[in-house]
């Protein structure tokens, strides 16, 4: 469940390429997902499973979450800008894509809200003091079967949003996003 090159990313038909190409890719991971049955959507994965049925992380990486969480109500690190609604990611939407779209822009999914939720892409965001950060999921199919892409991007939101990624990098790398990619492929075992 590797951290993977941009380029096979890149290569990908997705519409945040073009919707945040100014915003830059923080890293990209993939898990591959074994065929169970043809023509499954990243839509119908996420109805099946429930959103936060991804989300269940194991013990340990719930726990460096809940602490950030913590430390970031002390310091007031997740009051959203005044800004936020006019700096949303939604506010680059076209028509087409606010009518492809299942979920309306805008809307509270966890600690994030919904830009997008088309038939296999979705994108998440999430302003904060720390940082205007974006999540893609995306589902491919392929020859071997389906590929589940997570894409992270991020927009310098104040001075303190390298410090701030620099810091939690280490936590994300080697342990929330490999768990959260254990958990996705679990769940696609269990579910689809």
């Amino acid at each position: 469940m590797p951290q993977i090159s941009p380029t096979e990313f890149y290569a990908l038909p997705l519409r945040v390429h073009t919707l945040l190409a100014d915003v830059p890719l923080h890293d990209v991971w993939a898990v591959d997902l074994p065929t169970h049955r043809d023509g499954v959507t990243l839509f119908e994965f996420l109805r099946r499973t429930g959103q936060g049925g991804i989300n269940r992380l194991p013990p340990v990486a719930n726990a460096l979450l809940r602490l950030r969480l913590f430390v970031g109500r002390i310091f007031r690190l997740e009051v959203e800008p005044k800004d936020a609604l006019a700096a949303s990611f939604g506010s680059r939407l076209t028509p087409e894509d606010r009518a492809r779209s299942s979920v309306v822009s805008g809307t509270p999914e966890g600690l994030f809200r919904v830009v997008y939720r088309f038939e296999n892409e979705q994108l998440l965001e999430v302003q904060n003091r720390t940082v205007h950060a974006a999540a893609l999921s995306a589902l491919a199919e392929g020859a071997d079967g389906y590929r589940f892409y997570f894409a992270v991007y991020v927009r310098q939101r104040t001075w303190i949003t390298p410090f701030y990624m620099g810091l939690i990098d280490p936590f994300r790398k080697w342990i929330i996003y490999p768990a959260m990619l254990r958990t996705i492929r679990t769940t696609w075992d269990q579910k689809v």
